[in-house]
Formats: structure tokens, sequence, C-alpha cells
């Protein structure tokens, strides 16, 4: 029978635990002989207790002091630490259910004494000394975990490119993610991450005609499951329905198989009546694969908040929670790979077209997994890069769809400005093309003020930034900051990125606004993503004239808590109508409920 991932944790950590109170009791035993006195009991038993914490509190402090020492020799100086209580757990157990993303770390600017500060060689990232604003924080968990938070440009910069290689996923993070992405791209380092990035680079390499088809059949399928949904009069979960269409698109534009899960029906309001619920259950297995998948990284992302501690928190399950959503995720695809690599080997081997870069040819229709097995059979490795390409796939875009909605939804006179450039340009029923989406302004500012990745975390040098410390970047900080994009920064305005705004702000810094990463793990898929979101919001627009947002359909416990409106001093909630939380990627707690009007034209 397997164990739960708690019981091996503890057992290797037995003997860190018992070591402090072996040593106090070696102790009393030599005191008493060599004394010849008797400890009293209560002595023996009190310094036994107090003997772990005593050592946890000396080798942080001793690790600290060692710290500001490597700082002070190189010019340099620590983050503000995290003021609180020991060991973090003011940011351990903060009430998160209460929090929007990103909170619990902004808070901590308003405990710290933000000043100038001059930083000599920021971590080796810069050759001369700087003076900055610094967005960067040092927050404790424990003696073996140590995490810095920046959401400074310069900082990002460093570790996402200038000082790429001394920056990695690192042991824990690999930990973490491996039942979910094994070692795809997403958790891999070194050579193995550059294998799996050469391996599908060139998948990415071109547009391609085939992927407006995939795009087209599957939006068509979309809107008519929400056009006949609110012709009943009910509500549409939108981001329910995007995440099928993303799903869709990502799996049979990856490994050739239409998981179909739009035909599945969309669900209802809570508050809709029972039969309507019960019209749309189902037991498919590829209808399960969403499902599963998204249960996986639900239990990912509450094991990352306790970082490489998080096996006790499943001390008293019978087994590894993530087993099981990813057994049926497997059941699913190892067919499919199977079949992939039986077909490979049965056609006769050829000369490989190459392309001017060196990249092998990629064929217009062929898949991504049709394309990998020309590099490997092995089914580990293809199910893992076919998993981590499926998560970027299918999730960041449904978050990007579904937040653009939102703002959308909050901001009609900005929908029918969009409406009126896509029928400009497009037309009211004429399917775009690569032409028109070069030839629309472009709308950047839909993955600005809500960015899919919510955090991506690291691991550091041994300097300013010490070996094994966790760090992490925070784009929905840094995409809100004033100092950075002006006074109108937290207000949905596309026109930022059109108007005397683009030069003032975002032309000088660029590595203020990263909706695809960048640097040497820059998405791969980028220009896929974005043509997937514009044409769904093309095929959108085009059907439907209005958007709002339908709060009575909203679930009581997935609405904005009452205190959003009196506590607000980041300023990011009062206004919400919707609860965004985040897993590994951004989403609505309770779905987005709205209603839409179809529309003739402009």
């Amino acid at each position: 029978m397997p164990l739960p991932p708690g019981i091996p944790y503890l057992a290797k950590q037995l003997p860190r635990v018992l070591a402090p109170p072996l040593v106090v009791y070696c102790a009393k035993l030599a005191i008493e002989r060599l004394g010849n006195t008797i400890v009293p009991t209560w002595i023996t038993t009190t310094a036994c207790l107090l003997s772990g914490p005593a050592l946890f509190i000396v080798l942080v402090q001793y690790r600290d002091y060692g710290h500001r020492r490597e700082a002070a020799a190189h010019g340099a100086m620590m983050p503000p630490a995290l003021p609180g209580s020991p060991g973090g757990l003011y940011m351990l157990f903060t009430n998160l259910d209460e929090m929007y993303p990103g909170e619990s770390i902004l808070a901590t600017r308003y405990l710290l004494p933000w000043t100038t500060l001059d930083i000599h060689s920021l971590v080796t990232f810069c050759s001369k000394s700087l003076s900055v604003y610094l967005h960067a924080l040092s927050v404790h968990y424990s003696q073996s975990f140590h995490q810095i938070i920046t959401s400074e440009p310069e900082n990002i910069k460093a570790i996402l490119a200038t000082d790429f290689a001394s920056f990695e996923k690192g042991p824990q993070m690999r930990n973490l993610l491996e039942p979910l992405l094994g070692t795809g791209v997403f958790a891999a380092d070194g050579d193995l991450w550059k294998f799996h990035r050469q391996m599908t680079r060139p998948f990415f390499h071109r547009e391609r005609i085939s992927d407006f088809d995939l795009f087209d059949h599957h939006a068509a399928s979309a809107i008519a499951q929400l056009k006949a949904r609110l012709r009943e009069g009910y509500a549409v979960d939108f981001q329910d329905m995007v995440s099928r269409f993303t799903m869709d698109t990502a799996t049979s534009f990856l490994f050739g198989k239409d998981m179909r899960s739009i035909d599945a029906g969309l669900p209802y309001p809570y508050n809709a009546p029972a039969d309507r619920h019960a019209r749309v259950a189902t037991t498919d297995l590829t209808s399960d694969f969403a499902t599963a998948f998204q249960d996986a990284q639900t239990i990912t992302a509450e094991r990352n908040r306790l970082g490489s501690h998080w096996p006790l928190g499943e001390l008293f399950f019978t087994d590894d929670r993530v087993k099981k959503p990813m057994s049926v995720v497997r059941r699913v695809l190892d067919p499919i790979l199977k079949e992939a690599v039986a077909k490979k080997r049965t056609m006769a081997s050829g000369t490989q077209k190459i392309d001017e870069g060196g990249d092998r040819h990629v064929e217009e229709g062929e898949t991504m997994l049709e394309h990998l097995v020309n590099y490997t059979d092995d089914h580990t490795i293809l199910r893992d890069a076919v998993l981590n390409v499926t998560l970027a796939g299918r999730d960041t875009t449904a978050s990007l769809l579904t937040f653009t909605i939102y703002m959308l939804a909050e901001h009609p006179d900005i929908f029918a400005k969009l409406r009126e450039e896509i029928f400009r340009v497009v037309g009211p029923t004429q399917r775009p093309t690569f032409d028109d989406f070069r030839t629309m302004k472009p709308f950047n500012e839909k993955t600005s003020v809500q960015p899919t990745v919510f955090q991506s975390s690291k691991g550091g040098p041994p300097l300013y930034v010490p070996a094994g410390t966790r760090t992490f970047l925070t784009p929905i900080i840094m995409h809100r900051r004033k100092d950075l994009w002006g006074p109108d920064a937290l207000k949905f305005d596309p026109e930022r990125f059109l108007d005397e705004r683009l030069n003032k702000y975002l032309t000088p810094n660029p590595f203020i606004f990263l909706p695809f990463n960048a640097g040497p793990r820059i998405c791969l898929g980028q220009q896929f993503a974005y043509h997937e979101a514009s044409f769904f919001l093309v095929r959108l627009l085009q059907t439907f004239s209005s958007v709002s947002l339908a709060l009575d359909a909203q679930p009581p416990s997935a609405r904005p808590p009452a205190s959003w409106k009196t506590d607000d001093k980041s300023e990011w909630k009062a206004h919400e109508k919707v609860r965004p939380r985040s897993h590994l990627t951004m989403f609505v707690y309770g779905g987005l409920w709205v209603k839409m009007e179809e529309g003739e034209g402009i």
C-alpha cells in the first residue's frame, strides 16, 4: 500500500528533530557522571523541549549574518525582511480566502519603511552602482525555506534575461511540479530544459493557416453552445465555456485528439432548477480529462503555499493526492502516445526537411505530437512535453479571455470601440486573417491588469540572492505600479498602448510589461496564443453586440467579501464584482457569469 507523502517526509526529518533533545540528554548524563550531581528532571525536560526551537533560531541568525557579510563584501545589501511573527508565520497562516491574489505580498509594503537604496552589482546583475526604488522583499519561513519577492523590472530583467544562467527552477520547485508536469519544459532545468525547448521550438516557429481552421471550428462550436444557453434565458459561465474552447483547441492542435469537452454542455447557474443541472452531467473519460488536470493543478498550488514542507499538509491522506487525477489524465494520453509512436515506426524513414534556421520543417496541419516523435519515442518524455504545453495552451488563454470579457462587460464603451474596429477591418461575418490582426489596433491591455501567470519562482546564486533562495517574480504587482505606468495604472484603458503613454512608460522600459515572460524562457507559443484569443474575440463580437455581468447567477460563496469594500489599501479590490483567485494561473472563483445580446451589425 503506497504511503502518503507526509510519512516519508517525517521519517526523513526525524533525525533532525530528535538530534537536539538527544544532545541535551547526553549532556545531562555527562554532567551527572563527571560532576557527581543530579540534574532535576524539570530542567532536563525543559531543555529538551526548547533545544529544537533554540537551534532553529541560532541557525537562522547565523545564516542571515553570513548573508549580510556576503552582501557587504560585494557592495550590496539584503532586501528588507518581512517583520512579524517568527518563522514567517504571518505569511504562512494569513487567511488567503479573504485576500485578493497577490495581496498577501503587496500587504507587506505597508509593514516596511520603503526607501531609496543604493545597491552595487545587484546580485551581480548590473555592472555599475544603481540607485533604485527597491521593490524587493525578503521572507523567512524556516531555516531551509527562504525566499525573495520582487516586482522591480530591473531585478526581473536580470533573473529572466541578462543573468538567466544564475537562476533556475531549483530542486524544491522541480519536486513540487514533478507529479503534475514531470520533467517537462516548465519544470526542468539545465540540459533537460534545453532539450525540451529545442524539441518544441520548431513547432511554433511559423504561422500556419491550419491553426485558423482549428480556431474557427472550435470557436463556432463554443459560440453555438453560448447562443443556445442564452436563448433559454439563462446566464452563461463564460470562463467555463472558454476553458472548454481552449482545451478542445489545444488537444486537437497538440496531439490530434479533440476532447470535445464543449459537447458535454455548459453548466447552469447555481439557482437553476435541479433537472437542468442533471442534463450536463457526464462520465465520459475524455470529458473527465480537463476536470482531472484542473484538480491536479489546484492540489499543486495548495502544496506550493507550504514550500518544501508541503508533505506535512498531506500527512493524513492515504496516498499522494495528485496521483488520482493524473491517473485519469494518463489513461487518456497514453493510448494516443502509443499510437503516435507506432505510426512513426511504421513510416518509411526519409530525409527531414530543414528550415532556414536549422530546425526541422513542420508541415501544414501536423500536430505537435507528430512533430515530437521525430525527436524521441520515450513515452515519459512525450507525455511530459504534451502536458506542459497543454497547460500553457489551455489555462493561460482561457484566463486571458475570461478577464478580457470581464473588463469589456465593465466598460461597454471599450466593447463598442473594439466591435467597431472588428467590423471595419474584418467585417460582420468574414473569417479574420493574419493580415487582419496586423492591421487592427493592438488591444494588449487585456493582459496588463490581469496577468495570466500569477507568480513564477526560481532559485538564485550565492551572493545577494543566496544559493537556494526562491525568487518570486510578481507581474500582478508590477503591472499595477503607478510609478511605472502613471497615475492611471489601475484603470482599464487600452489607449495607453496607442497614445503618448506608450513612449513615456513602456517603450523606454519594456520589462514593465511581461504578458509572455521574457528571456530564454519566453513563451514559445505566444503568437499562437495571441491569434487564438484574438480570433475568438473577433468571432464573439461579430455575433454579440453587448455583454453584461449576471451577478445574480454568481454563487453566494464566490462573491467578493464585504471587507473588500472597506479595507482596500491596494486600491485593487473595492471595485471588483467577481472574486479573482489563482492556482498556477489566474481565474474567477465560481465562474464569470454573463448575459450577452446577439446583434446584426453596427
